[in-house]
């Protein structure tokens, strides 16, 4: 009895083995066909939600899929033709004019370098640059970006990467490294080629058409930034005919694929691997990406790197005319509808602009039949409009559209020269008039005045009054006005004949000159 139950003991335990042994098989099949009927089950109602309920996901997942290539493919395309620029500069013994010390607290020797910000005010007290021993200007060294744009070994990159340099050395991506042979420059348009040493079959990139472009239009930027060599980041147009102080003949793509301290020179690509801009600047209150990068288009480096390859610098068109924007009030006032165009402040005498008939506050609407929207918009075509042929030039003068022809002249090395801004001696005439109405006091032209306003007639302001019309225009005492309207105000008593037809109300158009050159001032209360 007392076996019994350890026999039924053993019974059931070997029973329970024997059932799991002999039922597991079952026990497996029936588990799997559970799991098989759910996953059966599962994937068929995904299939079914993925057909029924979301087709727009397969269709967003191809087209991904689909740019991703597209990025790919133009990466690979591009990227065997863009280059690390390094450029290297000695260092410097500071310039003086013969028998002259640099002083130690007057001008400052580190003016244009570096070491600018660290010593504003020149040398510390005691410390001179003079003789054998005087210390050196620091050498300095760059790291850019470039493209290849021959296969014999030129590279296309950023004035400011090179500007000053003794030596570049450029280095490709298969790690070849070449010596720069030759170096020429636009500082105009912050453009620059650099020919090779010995270089032959080289890796060249593919020019696109910068003016396909359209704002929203996908593109990468490949450089070297932060010296990381060959990288991609991608982004799209961002805006187009940006305007920037460093380059004053370009009009800039802007774009928000990253571009870094390093990236300058480097190409700014489209999906086709076709190269259609070239990075150069970044607005960024770092000094690294805050999403706002620019590149000057590739259809003006194009036609600025073959100049500088045939003929060593650029060539550009010139009208002889001062130009200014026209803002909404100027252009209401002069009858303008569209409020487009460059309003003409100055006629250059013996210039094309002149030749042709082109006056002073006409506003010039097209050139060659291309519409003019502002000043840049202006330089830039006429700049590469074929020398010495006549062009076509549309102003709107009084209201009305007067058709011009011009014939373009090269731009000349020196410019009239513009007088700096000195302090502006008192006028030494007793007659003066002064006008209420639109606050501000003017006195004949003196003769101390005649170096600074030499070849011009006109009227001095000698004061303003300080919340008037005159000073919420920003015009102030020294400030020569040429003409009210198209009238010429030679004297005191014509100025007030001329000011005495106009209004504050309705506003008047000021012709003035003062030591920056000629511009336009619309003097007109406020409503």
């Amino acid at each position: 009895m007392n076996n019994a139950p350890v026999a039924n003991n053993r019974t059931f335990v070997r029973s329970a083995g024997r059932i799991r042994s002999s039922y597991f098989p079952a026990l497996y099949l029936w588990s799997s066909v559970l799991v098989i009927f759910t996953a059966s089950c599962f994937s068929n109602g995904s299939r079914r939600l993925w057909a029924e309920e979301s087709p727009a996901t397969v269709d967003s997942i191809a087209a991904a899929t689909s740019l991703s290539k597209a990025f790919r493919h133009a990466a690979e395309r591009a990227t065997p033709s863009v280059v690390v620029v390094r450029s290297e500069a000695k260092p410097r013994k500071p310039i003086t004019r013969r028998g002259e010390q640099p002083k130690g607290n007057g001008d400052n020797p580190f003016k244009g370098t570096p070491f600018e910000d660290f010593f504003r005010d020149g040398l510390p007290d005691g410390l001179n640059f003079h003789g054998n021993n005087a210390p050196q200007m620091p050498g300095r060294s760059g790291v850019g970006s470039g493209v290849i744009v021959d296969a014999s070994g030129i590279v296309l990159t950023n004035n400011h990467v090179v500007e000053g340099a003794d030596s570049v050395s450029v280095e490709l991506p298969d790690g070849r490294i070449f010596k720069a042979l030759e170096i020429k420059t636009d500082p105009e348009s912050d453009l620059a080629v650099v020919r090779l040493v010995e270089a032959h079959d080289l890796p060249t990139a593919t020019l696109g058409d910068s003016d396909k472009l359209e704002i929203g239009d996908w593109v990468i930027a490949i450089g070297t930034p932060f010296e990381l060599d060959t990288t991609v980041s991608a982004g799209i147009i961002s805006a187009k005919g940006r305007e920037l102080d460093s380059a004053r003949r370009a009009k800039f793509l802007q774009t928000d694929a990253a571009i870094n301290p390093g990236n300058s020179g480097g190409p700014l690509v489209n999906l086709a691997g076709e190269v259609i801009g070239i990075n150069t600047a970044i607005a960024s209150s770092s000094g690294g990406y805050q999403g706002i990068g620019f590149a000057i288009p590739i259809n003006l480096a194009r036609w600025v790197s073959e100049q500088l390859i045939a003929k060593g610098s650029v060539e550009r068109g010139f009208l002889g005319v001062a130009i200014g924007p026209l803002n909404p009030e100027m252009a209401t006032k002069l009858g303008i509808k569209d409020k487009k165009g460059a309003l003409v402040t100055e006629v250059m005498p013996d210039t094309p602009a002149a030749a042709a008939g082109v006056q002073e506050l006409d506003v010039i609407t097209t050139f060659d039949g291309k519409p003019v929207d502002g000043p840049r918009s202006l330089q830039e075509v006429v700049e590469r409009s074929t020398i010495g042929k006549p062009h076509a030039l549309a102003v709107l003068r009084d209201g009305k559209t007067v058709p011009l022809t011009i014939s373009v002249k090269a731009l000349p090395s020196k410019l009239p020269r513009q007088t700096t801004e000195d302090s502006l001696p008192a006028p030494l005439s007793a007659k003066t008039f002064y006008s209420e109405e639109f606050g501000l006091e003017v006195s004949e032209k003196a003769s101390a005045t005649e170096a600074i306003y030499e070849g011009f007639s006109g009227v001095l302001v000698d004061r303003v009054d300080a919340d008037g019309v005159c000073a919420r225009a920003g015009i102030g005492p020294g400030v020569l006005i040429r003409k009210v309207g198209k009238t010429p105000v030679n004297s005191v008593d014509e100025f007030s004949k001329a000011i005495e037809h106009e209004s504050a109300e309705q506003g008047v158009v000021l012709q003035v000159r003062t030591p920056r050159g000629n511009s336009v001032v619309l003097l007109k209360s406020s409503t």
